[in-house]
């Protein structure tokens, strides 16, 4: 178990027994600057004011990853968590699918399949697995970064060492692409990518800036291979033992920061790049139709293990 996690569990122990009622324990891995961590300091506010509980945030990963975060909130150590697609695809792996290549054009395209039909499933198996998802925050569409060059083509990646989150669909994504993928704690990626472990990873360019990644891996290239979203979950114990009015309250807060999350990551698709231009970093376009069929046995695998819900993500988006 995480060093981090033994000591939050300890102290818990010792000041509470338990968490008492009326404390919340809102953790997270994002560091300031990031939207998530923004977003969260909002839903403190917003859910403080609303059912007049305490909220303690624990960011920037000091509970322990998305993993054990989600493992905590399920013991009751925490109560609610701003996590992760892949680490939630471990326990409901159907949320992993939301990640299938070139799935989501945009931003606003994700939103709309996750505010609908398709969350509302995500969340009745996470119930079943002790979790109860409030709402599904952004975390972007994702691009490739490198130490030393960019990689316009599928070619490019040949042999690429590359950082993953904990999700095998991102995992299947690159070993299609040639690419020599290993899954890595967000955390732990800077010192990897540092010490050579990685020759680079993927994330959004909310999420490179912010952790400073793109001062590691100056290369960048707009690959835009996949979405992934920030799902916010409570633990189902804690969730079941409030009253109507403050499960209200935190629907209400996950969804008013939500708006405000979502809006941040969205400008940073935008507005980032010129920022990270000027300090030095090299952007690239990559060739979206041939990574797109280097890609296309991804689908082809999870439709054969999940064919009803692939056949329902391509309607809702268009893809033939």
């Amino acid at each position: 178990m995480n060093s981090k996690l033994m000591a939050a569990l300890a102290a818990t122990t010792l000041l509470t027994g338990v968490a008492q009622a009326d404390e919340v324990i809102f953790a997270h891995g994002a560091n300031p600057g990031n939207p998530r961590f923004v977003a969260a300091e909002k839903w403190s506010e917003l859910y403080a004011q609303c059912s007049g509980d305490t909220v303690n945030l624990a960011p920037s990963a000091t509970m322990g990853d998305d993993v054990e975060l989600l493992t905590s909130a399920t013991a009751g150590v925490i109560q609610i968590t701003a996590n992760s697609q892949g680490a939630m695809s471990q326990i409901v792996p159907e949320i992993g699918l939301l990640g299938l290549p070139f799935l989501f054009n945009d931003l606003p395209s994700a939103w709309k399949v996750l505010d609908g039909e398709v969350g509302g499933m995500l969340d009745a198996r996470a119930q079943d697995a002790g979790l109860k998802v409030l709402g599904f925050w952004d975390n972007g569409i994702r691009h490739v970064s490198h130490v030393s060059k960019n990689v316009p083509t599928p070619a490019d990646l040949a042999g690429m060492k590359i950082r993953t989150p904990p999700d095998q669909m991102t995992v299947d994504i690159f070993e299609a692409l040639g690419a020599s993928p290993a899954p890595l704690a967000f955390s732990e990626l800077p010192t990897a990518l540092q010490s050579g472990v990685f020759d680079g990873q993927e994330n959004p360019l909310t999420n490179i800036y912010s952790s400073k990644i793109h001062e590691i891996t100056k290369y960048i290239t707009l690959t835009g291979h996949k979405y992934e979203s920030t799902p916010v979950v409570a633990g189902l114990g804690w969730w079941s033992s409030l009253d109507e009015g403050k499960q209200k309250c935190a629907l209400e807060a996950t969804a008013e920061a939500g708006k405000l999350q979502r809006q941040l990551s969205q400008e940073g698709e935008t507005t980032l790049r010129p920022k990270m231009e000027a300090e030095g970093v090299i952007f690239a376009e990559a060739d979206k139709a041939a990574y797109q069929a280097a890609t296309a046995s991804v689908y082809e695998k999870y439709a054969a293990n999940y064919p009803e819900l692939v056949a329902a993500l391509k309607e809702a988006v268009g893809i033939k």
